[in-house]
């Protein structure tokens, strides 16, 4: 059964980010980079998701070890979301833009249901 809320959905974006546990910026893993930009200006909401496989724009086939996860290499797809108003959205891209140059990124409006949510 779905529960009735008793407010207007939140117009919210959603910024997510295509990357590989591989990638790095100055030194450091880049997704740990982000997600330290994203804390520091008060971001929302991120989450980052390790894929099983997958592929990307050089077509190379990553996929986990099934039999032997030990063996698996650190370059599984990592997928990256971003959740917060417009502007805030707008205002992480902005600092993190130079560091996703080759990295496939794509954006959406969203309606946030969640009586959790306070602005």
């Amino acid at each position: 059964m779905v529960q009735q809320y008793n407010h207007e959905p939140i117009k919210w974006k959603l910024l997510t980010i295509y990357i590989s546990e591989s990638d790095g910026w100055q030194h450091q893993p880049l997704h740990q980079t982000l997600l330290g930009i994203a804390r520091q200006q008060g971001i929302t909401g991120m989450t980052v998701m390790r894929a099983i496989s997958g592929y990307g724009k050089h077509g190379i086939f990553r996929t986990m070890n099934e039999l032997d996860p030990s063996t698996e290499s650190s370059v599984l797809p990592l997928i990256i979301t971003v959740i917060d108003s417009e502007s805030a959205i707008a205002e992480f891209f902005s600092l993190v833009k130079d560091m996703l140059q080759d990295k496939f990124v794509t954006c959406q409006s969203i309606e946030v249901l969640s009586p959790l949510v306070t602005l």
